[in-house]
């Protein structure tokens, strides 16, 4: 029980000290964006904001993830290699949101970046078979660990940084899933991990009061690589070490938005002849805004998704498959369930706006 209680109070002091460096640190990253150039100018319809907002915010999550990890945890060769190929990462970020860089030299570093956290021994090794009814309940990768180790962490490093698209979306995304790791770690015992969770989630928490909409600040590819990659690499620490179903299942629910949202941006892209790399505006988020949504109310909508599956990963780890499979049916039903009360609530609003809108015209002629 002492344990436990310790390594509860580990957790929260290193969420409070990344907390409020952030906070703190927000207004100095903003003045320093401005100063250096790293501005978003809106000049495509991809943009869901009207007027320039400085980027380059993910640096206030930085020092406050950096200054609470240096103090909290314990410095072994996993976490040097995460935390060099986090400061890579960075690096490219800040060039990136002050002279915007091309997608491929972008991908060669993040590759960089990936085989540094290799190096140190951040490796998948062994994951679990999610055939459940194979005699063999591991797949050993072999010569496959590093090129699938490095593709995971490339992987979702770019697919939190394409969720960045609205007002604290991703921000709050990658909060979500930082503690729903945070939570799991605890759950099993594993409070280094924990630890370096509450550090990012403390970060994200911090940032989160800037970046919400009407955002003041962005965080820029500096804050959306550097949380992907750290989420990327802290999974492999965290979850497929482990030798059952959900180390195979759990990194797949704790970052189900961002992993979905990039398949799906993918296969969209190439199904119409264009290069996986190339900007649209048909991510998930856009398509809420076309539905009618507002930007808050977008980033609710994905911010409950992100719980739900995070709920069902923590779920999956501390009950087993079939509570965790009842639970993400049962609160998919109720989300479509409300979705659709609220999409036929506001169509008709909007129909009585457009029904009312002529009388006002002439009311005004009249005047």
């Amino acid at each position: 029980m002492n344990t436990d209680l310790q390594a509860i109070g580990w957790v929260a002091a290193a969420l409070v000290t990344a907390m409020v460096v952030a906070l703190i640190t927000t207004p100095v990253v903003r003045a320093l964006a401005f100063r250096v150039g790293a501005v978003d100018v809106p000049k495509d319809s991809r943009r869901m904001h009207d007027h320039p907002i400085p980027r380059m915010g993910g640096l206030a999550i930085f020092f406050g993830f950096i200054l609470s990890a240096i103090i909290y945890v314990e410095i072994t060769p996993q976490f040097q290699g995460m935390m060099l190929g986090a400061v890579i990462i960075v690096v490219l970020g800040i060039f990136d949101d002050i002279y915007a860089l091309g997608a491929k030299f972008k991908l060669l570093v993040q590759i960089a970046a990936a085989l540094v956290a290799v190096h140190f021994g951040n490796v998948i090794q062994i994951i679990s078979n999610p055939n459940v009814l194979s005699p063999n309940p591991y797949w050993d990768l072999g010569w496959l660990a590093v090129p699938a180790t490095v593709l995971w962490i490339v992987a979702i490093t770019n697919a939190v940084n394409l969720i960045d698209g609205l007002d604290g979306l991703a921000c709050g995304v990658s909060t979500i899933s930082s503690m729903t790791m945070l939570v799991i770690s605890l759950a099993v015992a594993d409070g280094p991990v924990a630890v370096i969770m509450a550090a990012l989630a403390g970060g994200c928490i911090g940032f989160l009061p800037y970046n919400l909409n009407p955002a003041k600040i962005f965080m820029g590819d500096t804050g959306s690589t550097f949380l992907g990659f750290v989420l990327a690499v802290m999974s492999i620490q965290g979850l497929f070490k482990f030798y059952t179903i959900i180390s195979f299942a759990v990194p797949f629910l704790m970052l189900g938005l961002p992993i979905f949202d990039t398949c799906f941006a993918f296969i969209r892209r190439i199904a119409h002849g264009q290069s996986p790399m190339h900007p649209d505006r048909s991510h998930v988020h856009h398509r809420l805004i076309d539905m009618g949504f507002n930007q808050k109310q977008a980033v609710a909508v994905l911010y409950i998704i992100s719980a739900i599956l995070g709920l069902c990963a923590v779920v999956l780890t501390t009950s087993g498959e079939l509570k965790a499979m009842l639970l993400l049916l049962a609160l998919c039903a109720a989300g479509a369930v409300s979705g659709r009360i609220f999409l036929s609530n506001n169509e008709k609003r909007r129909s009585e706006d457009k029904a009312e809108s002529p009388d006002t015209a002439d009311k005004g002629e009249e005047r």
